[in-house]
């Protein structure tokens, strides 16, 4: 295949607390100062997907490919249709996982439409590639917004990178709260891109973020150290991210020393916490 199809992904997590105390009012303590890394994990993770799975789309319907399953973190179910209309410009692909709730093979329930459209050829330099919703759902999560991404070819490096805009809303079954989520991020592909292969690939993602919630809360981010992920691992290997909510102080988030593993930690008012990344 050729190696410019090779796909951008994103980890697919969710967020666990592991306390090493078994004092109930030191558990609650550290559960509301970890809020802001669940949000802030919950909110990436779910449009971060969104491009797994339009990339699996294109593969399976553009590109023909019958090992699809295997070869990618698989976020499809039987009942999932993709339609790709190339007829016209920008082209349009359709992710249809029906009216009712789809099982799919990563364990999540989707419903409704994710609606891709690029204006070139896919993930080559130049394409601008946009995901949009119909009436999505993910864990009857209801999720809305635009995600943009944009190749921008090679930089100075000569490695290719990314410029990606979220803005999206997320709203939560539980609870009925409502995440709104923006974020203006780059990726770097600076491993793996001379060979098929894609586990060998490894890319460095940069930028911020901000979260605003019906409820009255919200925070900032900051990636402090590029975020490290290979592909070949299910979660982010290393780097930092800093989180400030509203008128409470920062919190880090730490993905590692670069060791394939599910543990990261959130360090808050001089404690830290064990996670558990999912």
């Amino acid at each position: 295949m050729n190696t410019t199809l090779k796909r951008l992904l994103y980890p697919t997590m969710a967020i666990g607390i592991l306390f090493a105390s078994c004092n109930k009012s030191e558990n609650t303590s550290s559960t509301k100062e970890t809020t802001e890394a669940s949000t802030d994990v919950l909110a990436e993770t779910t449009f971060d997907e969104v491009q797994e799975i339009a990339d699996q789309a294109y593969d399976l319907k553009y590109l023909g490919l019958k090992d699809i399953e295997a070869r990618y973190n698989d976020h499809f179910g039987d009942c999932v249709t993709v339609t790709l209309d190339t007829t016209v410009m920008s082209r349009v692909m359709t992710i249809d996982f029906g009216e009712v709730n789809c099982l799919c093979r990563d364990g999540k329930y989707r419903r409704g439409q994710i609606i891709v459209t690029f204006n070139g050829r896919y993930f080559q330099p130049g394409t601008v590639i946009t995901h949009g919703f119909n009436d999505f759902y993910v864990n009857d999560n209801h999720v809305e917004g635009l995600k943009t991404l944009t190749n921008n070819g090679h930089n100075d490096a000569g490695f290719m990178w990314f410029s990606i805009i979220v803005d999206g809303q997320i709203t939560l079954i539980e609870n009925g709260n409502v995440i709104n989520w923006s974020a203006d991020k780059t990726k770097t592909w600076i491993e793996g891109n001379g060979t098929p292969r894609r586990n060998d690939d490894v890319y460095l993602i940069e930028g911020s973020g901000t979260s605003s919630n019906s409820n009255g809360s919200g925070f900032t981010r900051l990636i402090t150290n590029p975020l490290r992920r290979e592909l070949s691992c299910r979660w982010i290997v290393s780097g930092t991210v800093e989180i400030t909510p509203v008128n409470r102080p920062f919190r880090v988030l730490d993905y590692g020393d670069g060791s394939c593993d599910s543990l990261a930690t959130v360090t808050v008012n001089g404690e830290t916490i064990t996670i558990i990344l999912r």
